[in-house]
């Protein structure tokens, strides 16, 4: 694997079909995952390296997101990846930014609700990432359902010649969908932080059962986590990021939740066919405790 530190080196260490996994880094089994997918999909792996200080508001942890990157460089090329493009941040931004993208209307619910400025900085970085790397397939992971949403209709929008593929979120062996920030619970907060994913399990069973009411699948969510203090539970069209009554249609059911320090979210994609049949995708559950719980990498 070669790191690079400019667009330009970026553009000229590749051959063949390029996907491109973006990352604000520490990465985990989420993360190389996708890195599996691209390798499979794609000729040359390019992955980016960047905590991208726009998506971050003032009173968020942009300051102490963990860091560790000789850790994800030796992770991202053990998956498999042929490129690293780890940029610092006078390569992202020369001089102070002018431009900005924003997807309002998707980005009006769910986190754009108390991360107002969040998804303006995700989907700017994102376009300089297409625009600077050029890559023909980028990866992203449905755990985000909204940023997937935002970015998918960013690229349809502006023509951009890159092909959005939503791979399924990858989940703790206790379930807990795999973030980053999943380093920061102490002591019985992980066990608090099960109650998220506890809720989506008990809703995808009650799919697997037949039921199609948006209001009941959110019931069940919260019956299934009694006593947690959710955000918000919500069942969302997939495209629009717009709540639904039925799911008739492609959608995400959605959670967030505070536990410590860490806000967590997390959601299951439910996917409809041609003849109307609802299945819940649970994601991928891990068979070993994930490199985020590797205390020689912490």
């Amino acid at each position: 694997m070669k790191t690079v530190e400019t667009f330009e080196q970026a553009r000229r260490d590749r051959s063949g079909t390029v996907g491109l996994v973006p990352t604000l880094g520490f990465v985990h089994e989420g993360h190389l995952s996708l890195i599996e997918r691209a390798r499979t999909d794609t000729d040359t792996v390019l992955v980016s390296l960047f905590v991208n200080p726009l998506q971050f508001g003032p009173e968020e942890d942009f300051d102490a997101y963990p860091r560790k990157p000789e850790r994800d460089a030796r992770l991202i090329e053990e998956a498999g990846a042929d490129v690293l493009f780890a940029p610092p941040l006078e390569e992202m931004y020369p001089q102070p930014i002018a431009t900005e993208v924003t997807v309002p209307e998707l980005a009006a619910t769910l986190d754009g609700v108390t991360r107002p400025h969040h998804f303006g900085g995700v989907a700017t970085v994102v376009a300089k990432l297409f625009a600077g790397l050029q890559p023909d397939r980028a990866y992203f992971g449905r755990k985000d359902a909204q940023q997937l949403a935002i970015v998918t209709r960013m690229a349809a929008d502006l023509s951009m010649p890159v092909v959005v593929v939503g791979c399924p979120t990858v989940r703790e062996m206790d379930g807990l969908a795999l973030s980053s920030r999943n380093v920061y619970l102490e002591g019985d907060e992980r066990r608090r932080a099960r109650a998220l994913s506890t809720g989506l399990m008990a809703a995808a069973d009650a799919v697997d059962s037949g039921e199609r009411n948006s209001r009941v699948l959110e019931e069940a969510v919260r019956s299934a986590a009694p006593g947690f203090d959710f955000e918000y539970v919500a069942t969302m069209d997939r495209a629009t990021v717009a709540p639904i009554e039925m799911v008739d249609r492609p959608a995400f059911l959605a959670v967030a939740g505070q536990v410590g320090k860490a806000r967590l979210i997390d959601n299951i994609h439910l996917d409809v066919d041609d003849d109307g049949r609802v299945t819940a995708d649970r994601g991928i559950v891990l068979d070993h405790p994930s490199v985020l719980h590797d205390q020689d990498d912490r």
